[in-house]
């Protein structure tokens, strides 16, 4: 766990920019009192959010959209991983049909 104030050190960001990011909800820290607690999740989202701003000079304005679109890609790897570990557990013959009819789709497309 991270508080508040060792995010903005750590980070090198104001207290403005962090609690701007946490209303929007960009990271959301537990608060407990007047304390935020950030756990590994929220620690990880805010190395993210300095990479997209200061590697790759994503700006304020789209910065929301590219959270959103890797949110949504993150979901869509976790899905997948679901449908893996379903497809695992199909008996042989099954799973041989259910991997035809994708390649079947595949190849549609």
């Amino acid at each position: 766990m991270m508080t508040f104030d060792e995010a903005v050190e750590r980070y090198a960001i104001s207290r403005e920019e962090l609690t701007v990011w946490i209303e929007q909800s960009w990271v959301r820290p537990v608060r407990e009192g007047e304390l935020w607690s950030f756990d590994d999740g929220d620690i990880a989202r805010l190395e993210l959010i300095c990479e997209l701003r200061r590697d790759l000079d994503i700006n304020e304005e789209a910065l929301p959209v590219v959270l959103s679109l890797l949110d949504q890609l993150y979901a869509a790897r976790s899905t997948l991983r679901h449908v893996r570990d379903v497809l695992a557990q199909l008996p042989d013959p099954t799973l041989a049909d259910v991997l035809a009819k994708l390649q079947s789709e595949l190849d549609k497309g």
